[in-house]
Parts: C-alpha cells; structure tokens; sequence
C-alpha cells in the first residue's frame, strides 16, 4: 500500500517514528459496517496515518483490520491494549490479540484505562506490567505502556516506580481543568523519555458510545473549533502525536490536514483557550471518573 508522508515525531524511547496523527478504531469496529470501516481503515494508512489504535474491547474492529494489517505490517506502528491487572491475563491477551490482527507482533501493548483498576496490583509480580513485559521477552510487542483517562495519580505511581515505553492520556484544552496530566503526569513521562500520545482531544464522544457518529463533547459545549483543540493537545511538551477515531473520510482528511498544517499555540492563543477551557470544565465536571 503506497502511503502519503506526514508530519512525525520519534516516539520517545521506542525510537520509532510515528506520524503526529494516530487512528482509534472504535467508531470502525462499533459504529460502521465492516466494509465501510476497512474502506476508512485503508485510506488513513494511504494518508500516511499509520499509528493503529486497537483493542479487544472494541467489537469488529481487529477482524476488520485483519482484512489489511497482513498486507502493509511493516508500513504500520500497530497498538493494542490489555484491561487487565494479572499477569497471566495480560499475556493471554497479547496472543489472542496477535491473531486476531493476524500479525507475529504487536509495536505497543497497553495496560488500559488504568483509572478503573488496582494499580498495586498491576504493578505486582504477578501483575499486568510484569505480564506484558515477558510478552516483550517473548517478541510479541516491542513495547509496552498504560492508558488512563482519569485518576491521575495512578499513572504517576506508575511512572515513579517503573520504567515504561509509552503511554495514553486524555489531554484537552478542558480536560486540564479537571484531571490535570499535563501536570501531573507528563513531567514523569517526559524524565523517562516515554512515548506520549493525546487522546480525546476533543472530548471524545457522550458516555464513552461508538455505536453511531455523535458530536464530540467539545461540540455538544458549543465550541467548533477543533483545529484550535489539537494544536493544544499537539504542543503539550513530551507530547508526540494525537490519537483520533473517525467515522468518515470527510472527518478523516480535515483532521489530517489540520495535522499538515499543524503550528503551535502561541502564549496569547494558549492563554485565551485555556479560559475558555476552564469554563467548559465547569459544565463537565469528572466525566470520565473520578480526580483521585
């Protein structure tokens, strides 16, 4: 498959370089008919946009991309997640999650949404970190990570304790308000030179559902300027790329533009949305869980 260049970043201590926008697969797997969602799959990889966001959790989505991955591996930085705290889980999750992909290795395997779970015990022995790291041992996937959405304190404990190769935050020009990564988190992240990709930009979508397209929370909060929203997210320090789920191609080459034409904040513009920031977070509140 012949792919179109993007702007890139290395990604932290991978070493790998990644496009700065990333494809999630949930509104595919959930909300499109699989031939729709492996049309949109295809041509994001042709927009030079291959950074692949997977999970078990997200229905058809890995059958449809085992439709393409066979056909254009080396061409993709392909992730996947385990929502788990065992170590043997988190391993069985790696291999059934190889074949569903139908590929022999994964580039990023997740311990996801790491709000929602025990972190002593994923940091155990016998836990999910130490799981996914015999998977690396093994050759399954090249690196490993945490995702977390709220209850930033945990990814910190992650980061103060081990030495991780990447990881997933919710990083909004709102989100700031409420959960804090950006200050919390990143400067960890950033002293171990771990890989960092933004996600829910834009809010993501009501109540976490990827059955249909909906608007995103920013829309929903009266505020449309989602160029201005990824410009945050992409020039938060330590950040490499942003991490978007689309249901149309219409959606998939804005966002991509947006991305060739990518310009930091200046300290003005970063000032003046951040207020505005501030006031939707008051109508948000803890959206995704709780701060602690």
């Amino acid at each position: 498959m012949t792919t179109v260049s993007m702007p890139q970043a290395t990604f932290g201590k991978t070493g790998k370089r990644v496009p700065l926008l990333g494809l999630g697969t949930a509104p595919g797997g959930m909300g499109l008919a699989d031939a729709d969602a492996i049309a949109l799959f295809e041509r994001a990889i042709e927009l030079g946009v291959t950074y692949i966001d997977t999970a078990p959790g997200y229905d058809r989505a890995q059958h449809q991309l085992a439709h393409i991955v066979p056909h254009c591996r080396a061409e993709l930085f392909l992730v996947s997640k385990a929502h788990t705290v065992h170590y043997q889980e988190a391993l069985d999750i790696v291999e059934k999650n190889l074949a569903a992909l139908a590929t022999d290795h994964l580039d990023l395997m997740y311990v996801h949404s790491l709000g929602h779970l025990d972190v002593e015990q994923v940091l155990a022995k016998d836990g999910a970190i130490a799981g996914l790291r015999e998977a690396q041992r093994r050759g399954w996937t090249r690196s490993i990570g945490i995702t977390a959405h709220h209850a930033p304190w945990k990814s910190a404990k992650v980061l103060g304790e081990v030495e991780i190769d990447a990881c997933m935050f919710a990083c909004s020009f709102v989100d700031c308000h409420i959960y804090n990564f950006e200050e919390v988190v990143l400067p960890l992240a950033r002293a171990q030179n771990a890989g960092v990709a933004a996600m829910k930009v834009y809010g993501g979508s009501i109540d976490m559902e990827y059955d249909r397209p909906r608007p995103s929370e920013l829309t929903n909060s009266g505020f449309d300027d989602h160029e201005r929203a990824l410009r945050y997210a992409l020039g938060l320090s330590g950040v490499h790329l942003a991490v978007l789920g689309v249901y149309t191609e219409e959606e998939l080459v804005q966002n991509v533009e947006w991305v060739r034409r990518y310009a930091p904040l200046d300290t003005n513009q970063q000032q003046a949305l951040l207020a505005q920031g501030r006031d939707i977070a008051r109508q948000w509140g803890p959206h995704y869980g709780s701060v602690e």
